[in-house]
């Protein structure tokens, strides 16, 4: 997988020796990695995290995992896609702590807190990827695939008796993600493969 923290702290590290050839390991050394900087190094610990789970989980299941996919149009990154029996699983990985719940006010619309933040945007992104991907199903002749998306949580705290869900999206742990993607559903393993190959043509690798 391309990493954009290792990307990103080779860019910093790189400008920091030109800008200074004699002190430009000390500064590196006592300045540390910005915050922006670590925020990435954080998610793609999650990323890793979650392609691994997955793949240990669904090994004896027809299911295919594509990781760390483009987006058309340069507009971000897909970070797992798992096709399956039930469907195609648009997995968006967080590494993010805190408790998460879904508010649903009777004025106004619903909301994703985490740790009492506001974190509804990370649906939003997520309502993006999963447009990209039935586009591109539907562009390769499969626009009746079921596609799911999912927050996939490595930290947070979710309810322990209900699954959250927000805009139809699924908000999940690795355990719980594994057992959906493991779980029967009305795609063969025939229809698996075609989906797989449908989406490894219009997702490439980033």
């Amino acid at each position: 997988m391309a990493w954009e923290y290792q990307r990103r702290r080779r860019a910093r590290e790189e400008r920091t020796r030109q800008a200074h050839p004699r002190i430009g390991g000390l500064l590196l050394a006592l300045r540390g990695a910005p915050q922006h900087e670590s925020a990435f190094h954080r998610g793609e610990l999650g990323e890793k995290a979650v392609a691994a789970s997955l793949e240990q989980r669904t090994g004896d299941a027809p299911t295919i995992l594509l990781h760390d996919r483009r987006m058309p149009s340069g507009r971000g990154n897909i970070d797992h896609l798992a096709i399956a029996p039930a469907g195609v699983f648009v997995i968006d990985a967080k590494n993010i702590s805190g408790k998460v719940r879904v508010t649903r006010p009777i004025l106004g619309t619903p909301k994703l807190l985490i740790d009492g933040r506001d974190r509804t945007k990370l649906i939003d992104g997520l309502d993006r990827q999963v447009a990209a991907v039935r586009d591109g199903l539907a562009a390769s002749g499969h626009p009746d695939a079921p596609v799911h998306g999912v927050l996939c949580f490595t930290t947070a705290e979710l309810p322990l008796l209900a699954t959250l869900k927000m805009r139809g999206h699924l908000l999940l742990y690795r355990k719980a993600l594994a057992k959906r993607l493991n779980a029967k559903g009305l795609l063969d393993a025939a229809a698996v493969d075609a989906l797989a190959r449908a989406l490894a043509a219009a997702l490439p690798p980033a």
